[in-house]
Parts: C-alpha cells; sequence; structure tokens
C-alpha cells in the first residue's frame, strides 16, 4: 500500500488547516459578538420596562432615569418623557465589544400613568 501513496500530496493536511483554523477563529468571533449583542439588548428591554413601571407610579425623573440605568448596559442613553397619559422610556446603548462601530441596541417602553387607569370607563 505504499506505492499508492504520491509524494506531492504530502502537506495538505497542513495546508488546509493553514486555511481552515483562521476561517473558525473568525465564526467563533462572529457568534461571540453576536451573544453580546443579544444580551445587551434583552438588558436594555429590562431596563426599558423597569423604567416605565417607576414612571407610570409618578415616581421623580431622576429616579426613574437612576433605576432604569441601573439596569441597562453600560453607557446607556435613557430617555423619560410624557405624552397625556402614557409614559415612555427609551434607552440606547452600545454593545461592550463593538465600541467603535456605529451600532445601536434600541428598545422603547410605553405605559399608562397609574393616576389615568380607570379613569373614563
Amino acid at each position: 500500500m505504499r506505492g499508492c501513496e504520491r509524494r506531492s500530496d504530502r502537506g495538505f493536511v497542513t495546508a488546509e488547516s493553514a486555511v481552515v483554523l483562521p476561517v473558525l477563529v473568525g465564526f467563533a468571533m462572529a457568534l461571540v459578538w453576536a451573544l453580546l449583542v443579544v444580551a445587551a439588548q434583552i438588558q436594555c428591554v429590562d431596563a426599558a420596562r423597569t423604567g416605565a413601571r417607576a414612571a407610570a407610579r409618578q415616581d421623580p425623573a431622576d429616579a426613574v432615569v437612576r433605576v432604569t440605568r441601573a439596569a441597562a448596559p453600560r453607557g446607556a442613553k435613557v430617555t423619560v418623557s410624557r405624552e397625556e397619559d402614557q409614559v415612555r422610556v427609551v434607552v440606547v446603548a452600545q454593545p461592550p465589544v463593538v465600541s467603535g462601530l456605529p451600532f445601536e441596541v434600541r428598545e422603547e417602553a410605553v405605559a399608562s400613568a397609574e393616576e389615568t387607569v380607570g379613569v373614563g370607563s
């Protein structure tokens, strides 16, 4: 069976590994990055909902922002507004690893102010 081997086939495994390994490392890095983006999105969802609940209870604006920032990713921008009988909290953040790219995750939550719930029915 030794005679069946060709000398020109030697080294193919090394060459294939040299091509495949960087691709696998890049793919693994992309998966980790995607998981970090999803985690930041989930944190923004939780923070926006927490802030909307606090604003709906008529908590002071600075307390609403403080509670929202505590649940949001680091460096997130929090906006609290009121439109008639609804409060709106918007949380915008950059995923932790992607600080150089112009990529943001954004979440918004709206809740009815408690003072207006049940009025007019």
